[in-house]
């Protein structure tokens, strides 16, 4: 579990691709300290896990379902990355609950500067935006964010200088591809209530319920 709360950004030093899977080898500081093999490190919001350890770097692997969801066959020698250990039992918890599970991935539609804020626009399917709710938590590329405004095509967040400055977010532009992580509890609150996903053929039991009970 992670919170969303960059600790540093680290350079990749090192991508070495299968047939449809890579292991990543990443130069960092502040995350190597006190991390053992077989620990977890989220990247750019992806939760993976420590394979080899040196002074300098950890290396980690990619599977297929991971190249699938993410951005990371898009990631190259000296690309920046955001970086976060996984959460101590006795941690606190910054921003909101992190899986290291990415969704899907968005794409920058828009930067613009508002004051001392900087907004970006995203764009992403239809399928994480059913989760993505204003003022609501959403994981952009591992940080925790703030949902401004949603529409039917995409969502806005507005950021901070600290954020933008100690965070890869400093070096989005349009176009580029981000991953998503949208809030947990409503995935949980979707299958608890066995609500049916945007095209389903079958009928929902629980919204036919409450269907005719409303017009009773």
């Amino acid at each position: 579990m992670f919170t969303g709360i960059i600790e540093e950004v680290g350079t990749v030093q090192a991508i070495r691709q299968g047939a449809a899977s890579a292991s990543l080898t990443i130069r960092a500081d502040k995350v190597l300290q006190g991390s053992h093999l077989g620990d977890s490190i989220a990247v750019n919001g992806v939760c993976l896990t420590v394979t080899a350890l040196s002074p300098t770097t950890f290396t980690a692997d990619a599977v297929h379902e991971t190249m699938n969801r993410t951005s990371f066959h898009l990631l190259h020698h000296g690309s920046p990355v955001n970086l976060e250990r996984a959460m101590a039992a006795n941690g606190r918890f910054g921003g909101h609950l992190v899986t290291g599970h990415v969704d899907g991935t968005g794409t920058v539609t828009s930067v613009s500067r508002d004051d001392n804020a900087v907004w970006y626009t995203i764009r992403a399917g239809n399928e994480l935006l059913r989760y993505i709710v204003e003022k609501g938590s959403i994981t952009v590329d591992g940080i925790s964010l703030t949902v401004a405004n949603v529409t039917g095509t995409d969502f806005s967040i507005s950021v901070i200088p600290f954020t933008t400055a100690h965070t890869t977010l400093q070096y989005l532009r349009r176009g580029s591809t981000v991953n998503l992580e949208t809030d947990i509890i409503g995935k949980y609150t979707e299958k608890f209530l066995n609500l049916s996903p945007p095209n389903h053929s079958h009928k929902n039991i629980v919204y036919q319920d409450l269907k005719y009970r409303m017009e009773d």
